[in-house]
């Protein structure tokens, strides 16, 4: 999970983070 929410507070500049989102979302 760690992981997952530094990608997703690095999302700015990390690749897929439109995926992330959307999974959020």
């Amino acid at each position: 999970d760690q992981g997952l929410r530094f990608a997703i507070r690095e999302g700015k500049h990390t690749i897929g983070a439109g995926t992330i989102s959307e999974i959020i979302k």
